[in-house]
């Protein structure tokens, strides 16, 4: 991922931040023998500092890949809205359209997950994460209503050794550019654009 130091990331609290209300995104990692990269989407569980937690099911073809390559990233991005032509610009023929999205992708090291107990405890965490009611049945190696099925997933813990984060709203853009994004953003209002205006809002008065 391309970050210019415009977009980069101000301090580490801000992708922290960002990233502790997401717990959806992408796990991709090597092919084997000159395969495609495997790319999962799945929800994950990140601890805030330098773990994530989640499971897949056995058949995945991500397993083979894993044990070839440890190597692993996860990504997720949100708040993002296609920019136009005439927002850029004062002519929409001479406008140069962009996209504004916010990313931050982890780059792991990955131990899979095979023992029940290790099993359960991951989907423990997850649950508590998604269920805090704890209105599900009991997680547990040998019991609960859930034992059976833990030998069809595999658990994974992934190390974080690296974060690229970027935030990319126009922040190098003079203010009255910004000014009339942020406008047609909001008249516009389609699926995405508050959520992309309230990131360029806090980028630029933070």
């Amino acid at each position: 991922m391309l970050i210019h130091p415009w977009d980069a990331a101000r301090t580490d609290d801000e992708w922290r931040t960002w990233l502790s209300t997401r717990d959806f995104g992408q796990i991709a990692v090597n092919g084997v023998d000159g395969a495609p990269p495997v790319v999962v989407p799945t929800h994950f569980l990140y601890d805030g500092h330098d773990h994530v937690l989640l499971h897949l099911a056995r058949p995945n073809p991500i397993w083979q890949a894993l044990e070839a390559n440890p190597a692993a990233v996860v990504s997720v991005y949100d708040d993002y809205a296609y920019i136009p032509t005439g927002w850029r610009s004062d002519s929409p023929e001479t406008g140069v359209p962009t996209s504004y999205y916010a990313s931050v992708q982890l780059i792991c090291q990955a131990e899979i997950v095979d023992d029940k107990e290790g099993k359960a405890d991951i989907l423990r965490r997850q649950l508590a994460h998604h269920q805090p009611a704890g209105d599900h049945g009991e997680v547990a190696p040998d019991a609960g209503a859930y034992h059976k099925q833990l030998s069809a997933v595999r658990g994974l813990r992934l190390r974080v050794t690296g974060v690229r984060a970027k935030f990319k709203y126009d922040d190098h853009k003079p203010a009255d550019l910004r000014d009339r994004v942020a406008a047609g953003l909001a008249a516009r209002d389609l699926p995405g654009d508050s959520a992309a205006l309230a990131q360029q809002h806090r980028r630029r008065t933070s």
